[in-house]
């Protein structure tokens, strides 16, 4: 089942590859069968996992067996709540969003080959295949926004690629450093999570600093998130969405894989890894709230909320564990929610003010007023990524808080610090939603108010979002097993 969940968007890839470019509705349609139908397979992964259990479904064929590398997947609870997130990222993406006339062959032939790279990274169980599928991700991404973006795209291509490959090069050293110092010189993840812990403190932290750099990078975390706003701001809409609800994930599944392989490592930097997390937060924070566009606000709201991912990480603990892998969650469906209704509206907006000249990435005065659907969505879904309470993220700061409490105690004010920081800039945003000030214009008619199907697309994010804070317990279910699996390894090491 994995590999066939694995091979679906890739095959709809090559059969959009043979339709001619005039069909462009045929195009669409076919995308959006493909990625439906990888939906429906992880929700079928989901009904026959079992949370008690470990790594299920289990697929592995030798790939080179000299080099001890092989084609294996399997997922755990937290692998599978990512492949989730990212199968309904997908398809919310390919039904909300239109693309120009004569683009779409290109556009959704590289964003399946980019899902199936996503989907690999979190079911691989062998290094080297991850980092195949990890690689693999960069090629439809820098097409996506070199051919499809705007006026800076070849700048902001190149920004990502150089920032992105620079991450690559020393998590493939490091990777290259574990496999040599593990016995049985095999990429297989259990085999180097068992030989890992066996390694000398010093040589666990110099393979760790390697990947995590590699990992950071596609997190987001400061000084490393560089490649970000002009990305989000260049590429097509739906880049920002998949980056941000799906990308930036990769970056943290793979740090919390590597705290377990070097637990040694993890004790050692487990302080700097704590004070990176919260310089982070606070960083992105105030940068959103100096921020004055929607895209730049919601970009650096992204690495403060990636931050906590980290923080979690760093407790070593298995609330700390549960935290991260719940923020991953509900930072996902509010970044995609967040940003799919930020680039309808820049579809809208451009649309019908083609002739005014104003920036659509600035001018969002009485947004509620104008666009009465897409405003108050709007409004919600950044209260809701504000971690209010009875929201998704609410529950998944409160674990992270808890265990950074117990183990640091007066310094995760910080996060208190931030949270208030991302709380002024939210509501000066949607106070200048709901209000008309001085000098602000009609930007849109009604007529380029949401449809029934984005509304029903955002509707189901923000059902998840409210869901996954009101009735936690099924989600809490699913990832625990791998948070206590995790914790057990820093038994006696804290």
């Amino acid at each position: 089942m994995l590999s066939l969940l694995l091979l679906t968007p890739l095959v709809g890839s090559l059969v959009l590859a043979l339709l001619p470019q005039r069909f462009d509705a045929w195009i669409r349609r076919t995308a959006i069968v493909a990625a439906a139908l990888a939906l429906a397979q992880a929700l079928w992964l989901l009904w026959k996992f079992d949370p008690a259990g470990d790594f299920q479904f289990f697929e592995t064929h030798a790939w080179n067996p000299r080099l001890g590398s092989a084609f294996s997947l399997a997922v755990d609870g937290l692998a599978l709540s990512l492949v989730l997130l990212a199968a309904i990222l997908f398809v919310a993406a390919f039904i909300a969003f239109r693309v120009p006339a004569g683009t779409a062959r290109l556009y959704y032939l590289l964003m399946l080959a980019l899902e199936s790279a996503v989907l690999g990274v979190f079911m691989a169980r062998d290094w080297s295949l991850f980092y195949v599928f990890w690689e693999m991700t960069l090629i439809p991404l820098f097409f996506l926004i070199e051919r499809l973006g705007g006026p800076q795209r070849q700048r902001a291509a190149l920004n990502f690629v150089l920032y992105t490959l620079g991450g690559s090069v020393f998590m493939l050293v490091a990777l290259l450093l574990l496999y040599d110092a593990v016995a049985g010189h095999s990429f297989d993840m259990t085999v180097l999570a068992a030989g890992g812990g066996a390694l000398a403190n010093e040589q666990q932290t110099l393979i760790f600093l390697g990947l995590f750099l590699g990992f950071a990078v596609k997190m987001g975390v400061f000084p490393l998130h560089g490649w970000m706003p002009l990305v989000y701001r260049e590429a097509p809409a739906a880049v920002p969405l998949i980056s941000s609800g799906v990308l930036l994930k990769m970056g943290a599944y793979g740090t919390l894989r590597a705290v377990e392989t070097l637990p040694g490592a993890a004790v050692a930097l487990q302080n700097s890894l704590s004070w990176l997390a919260l310089v982070s937060l606070l960083y992105g924070a105030v940068l959103a709230w100096q921020s004055r566009d929607l895209i730049a606000m919601a970009t650096y709201a992204s690495v403060s909320h990636m931050a906590v991912v980290l923080l979690g990480a760093a407790t070593l603990a298995p609330a700390g564990f549960s935290g991260a892998a719940l923020q991953m969650l509900a930072h996902g469906l509010a970044a995609g929610a967040l940003f799919l209704l930020i680039g309808l509206w820049h579809e809208h907006k451009a649309a019908a003010t083609a002739s005014t000249g104003d920036d659509p990435h600035v001018a969002h005065d009485g947004l509620v007023s104008h666009l009465p659907r897409l405003g108050s969505l709007l409004v919600l879904v950044l209260l809701l990524g504000l971690g209010l309470p009875g929201s998704f993220g609410f529950v998944a700061e409160l674990h992270v808080l808890s265990a950074g409490f117990a183990g640091w105690g007066p310094r995760v004010v910080l996060v208190s610090i931030a949270v208030l920081i991302g709380a002024a800039w939210v509501l000066r945003e949607v106070t200048r939603m709901t209000r008309m000030t001085s000098g602000s214009q009609v930007i849109a008619p009604a007529s380029a108010d949401l449809g029934r199907i984005d509304t029903a697309v955002i509707a189901v994010l923000i059902v998840l979002l409210v869901g996954g804070g009101v009735v936690p317990g099924g989600v809490l279910a699913l990832v625990g097993g791998t948070s206590q699996r995790m914790a057990q390894v820093f038994v006696g090491l804290l």
